[in-house]
């Protein structure tokens, strides 16, 4: 067989290598239709998990992205530096650093969104739209169920 006609039923029929694919097709696709707003992907979770709640600390966005500290330090470092979030100390806790969008934040979540659900749109025509539907809510029972497992049941 040659390479060009894939590679085979045994390996193209397993799951982890079509979520694999399908997370490089998505991701391609998302961060084409980003591209004109200077962000990508994680950056966009970062900023979408700001506009959906008060502003909080790095930790709890962290949190909420099921994301290493360093990591979340680096992208809101990246974000800051684009002029998308802004830090202060907290109110109560200066220990603890509150972050939330700026007005140039909030347009570019605006605008991210749009170009997002046209890139989700693009990758799901395949389907039919109860197909995409299940499809959406499939992964996301799967997703759900690991985020509630008890940390020895995962």
């Amino acid at each position: 067989m040659s390479t060009s006609e894939g590679p085979g039923p045994l390996v193209s029929t397993r799951l982890g290598y079509l979520l694999k694919h399908a997370h490089v097709l998505m991701s391609e696709l998302l961060n084409k239709a980003l591209a004109p707003y200077g962000i990508d992907g994680r950056e966009l979770g970062v900023l979408l998990v700001l506009a959906g709640h008060e502003p909080g600390s790095q930790q709890q966005v962290a949190q909420r992205l099921g994301v290493d500290r360093t990591t979340m330090v680096a992208l809101l470092d990246t974000l800051e530096d684009k002029g998308l979030v802004s830090r202060h100390p907290h109110a109560n806790d200066r220990r603890r650093n509150v972050v939330e969008l700026t007005e140039t934040g909030k347009k570019t979540v605006r605008q991210a969104i749009e170009a997002s659900d046209k890139a989700e749109r693009e990758f799901l025509a395949p389907l039919s739209p109860q197909d995409a539907e299940r499809f959406r809510d499939a992964l996301q029972t799967v997703v759900t169920r690991r985020d509630q497992a008890p940390d020895g049941q995962r």
